[in-house]
């Protein structure tokens, strides 16, 4: 039996059997990795309740045949209690997970940047700081640039043109007058401002940005990132704006 200890936040789980669980964490070190948790679903279990959705957590394990075994869990810091109550939060942090879960392909591949990324981004949303969507507009940006896929936003994406017409998501980015393809849109300075304060953590300039500016970056961040994921993001569906 190999033992290994990591930290990881948990990303989902899934029922085994009668008393066990799947668990999905994205671990610092390990990268993401598939666990049973034995008897976390009798109410006598020792770490059943930090091994949820939201939970950083620390970890032991032991090397099995297909799955790894948790065997020791110690809470680092529950993100879950403090989203729960705040549903526009909750969905938003919902989304982060699901998204880190589709971009960290292979298990045991080491993904330290998404890790500390996600991390980030749940210590935000549940310090409360800045609106929900913004913060997780900004988790999607920065995650899509550490895995290889940011936007262009200062110059054309096709012809690097310092003259900004559009942004189209199949090129890429924002792209000039010449490159613009048929069907790309078309958003305010304001917006592509925004999407670029988020994607260098300028909070400043995110946090004084008007409403329509807001919707408008939300719905071009979506669509680049499930495009890029090949998959819509199920969670998105429930995502909520917090008024301003």
């Amino acid at each position: 039996m190999s033992l290994y200890r990591d930290e990881g936040v948990v990303l989902r789980t899934q029922k085994l059997g009668e008393a066990d669980r799947i668990v999905t964490i994205l671990a610092r070190r390990t990268g993401k990795i598939r666990a049973v948790a034995k008897g976390v679903r009798r109410t006598t279990s020792r770490f059943g309740a930090r091994l949820e959705p939201f939970t950083h957590v620390d970890l032991q394990l032991h090397t099995g045949r297909t799955l790894d075994v948790v065997t020791q869990a110690e809470t680092i810091r529950p993100y879950g209690e403090a989203l729960a109550a705040d549903y526009p939060r909750y969905t938003a942090g919902t989304a982060m997970l699901e998204t880190a879960d589709r971009l960290t392909h292979g298990e045991k591949e080491p993904a330290l940047r998404q890790f500390l990324l996600l991390v980030g981004g749940l210590r935000t949303l549940a310090d409360r700081d800045h609106e929900a969507r913004l913060v997780l507009d900004a988790y999607f940006l920065r995650s899509l640039a550490v895995a290889g896929y940011a936007p262009a936003l200062e110059a054309c994406a096709k012809c690097q043109a310092p003259a900004i017409r559009a942004f189209a998501i199949v090129a890429g980015g924002v792209v000039c007058g010449a490159c613009k393809p048929a069907g790309a849109a078309v958003p305010a300075g304001e917006t592509i401002g925004l999407m670029t304060a988020l994607l260098r953590g300028d909070w400043a300039t995110a946090d004084a940005s008007e409403q329509r500016h807001r919707s408008e970056c939300s719905g071009l961040v979506a669509a680049y990132l499930q495009w890029h994921l090949e998959h819509g993001i199920r969670s998105l569906r429930h995502v909520e704006r917090e008024p301003v």
